[in-house]
């Protein structure tokens, strides 16, 4: 299937905050409420459309332990998006916000679009982290913020698509140098193609993900 542009992703934030279930979610539409750590990294992909366009995601779901910072940091780089999540029933989740904030500014390009998501909002009676206190932290650094629930499926389709439609205006506005891959971004085979050398759709996430 043919595709006007490939956006890349990176999803970071503490362990078992939910990541790999709300990419689970996005490519699968289902919750694995068994699962192990995520080791290392792990891959899902999937089609949207923005403007009339067709575009395709590829998620890149990384490890949230301090063990696997170093290979984290590798996928900044070619990113030209990032969930940054924290659980709102964890504090500890939001206070290390700014510390994973500073490490994907370091070592991304500037122009990355990064969203702030507050996961398990089905988990209201839990709740530490108040609603408020995420919009503030995304105000104050500039990104943009919703609350999901990787359970329920609430607003995770927005939160994937909001980042790739950010981006998409970011194209349109001449932010983003298209023709530099680096940025996570690349412009897709305009024409249909039974040509298998092509990219393909891709659905779904690496098998055995896990929340964390």
């Amino acid at each position: 299937m043919s595709y006007a542009y490939l956006f890349k992703y990176i999803i970071i934030g503490d362990t078992a905050v939910g990541k790999s279930c709300l990419l689970l979610q996005f490519t699968d539409k289902r919750f694995q409420p068994v699962h192990d750590l995520t080791i290392g990294v792990e891959f899902g992909a999937r089609m949207i459309t923005i403007d009339g366009k067709q575009i395709k995601l590829q998620i890149w779901d990384t490890a949230g332990q301090e063990a696997f910072r170093s290979i984290t940091r590798s996928y900044y780089r070619g990113a030209a998006g990032a969930l940054l999540v924290y659980d709102i029933t964890r504090r500890e989740t939001f206070n290390h916000l700014t510390t994973w904030l500073e490490d994907a500014r370091q070592h991304s390009n500037s122009n990355m679009v990064i969203m702030l998501i507050g996961n398990k909002s089905d988990l209201e009676t839990r709740r530490e982290v108040k609603t408020e206190e995420g919009e503030a932290f995304a105000h104050e650094h500039g990104l943009i913020f919703m609350e999901t629930s990787a359970k329920t499926a609430d607003n995770v389709e927005e939160a994937f698509i909001n980042t790739a439609r950010e981006i998409y205006e970011k194209i349109q506005e001449g932010v983003f140098d298209i023709n530099n891959e680096a940025n996570g971004i690349k412009i897709g085979p305009q024409k249909s193609s039974t040509d298998p050398s092509l990219p393909s759709s891709g659905q779904g996430a690496g098998q055995g993900s896990g929340c964390c």
